[in-house]
């Protein structure tokens, strides 16, 4: 499902409000994609942004954040 509300979601490393989570990625949360029974989010959309969120481990519970610019013109192509 799409929430456009932040709903908090944590692991074992770290604890992710949407404050914490917009200064981690320097960008503005829109919304973001929930798996039902899932407790962490599978992307979120922030101004610039979709962030796809992967699990870094199977043995403890914790994640990276992949930042894809919404709007490719702005990458900088050499």
């Amino acid at each position: 499902m799409i929430l456009t509300e932040w709903r908090d979601f944590g692991t074992d490393a770290e604890f992710y409000t949407q404050e914490f989570f917009e200064a981690h990625v320097d960008d503005r949360f829109e919304a973001m994609s929930l798996e039902e029974g899932k407790d962490i989010p599978n992307f979120i959309w922030t101004d610039q942004h979709v962030v796809v969120i992967k699990n870094n481990t199977r043995l403890i519970n914790d994640v990276s954040f992949v930042k894809i610019p919404r709007n490719p013109s702005v990458m900088n192509f050499v």
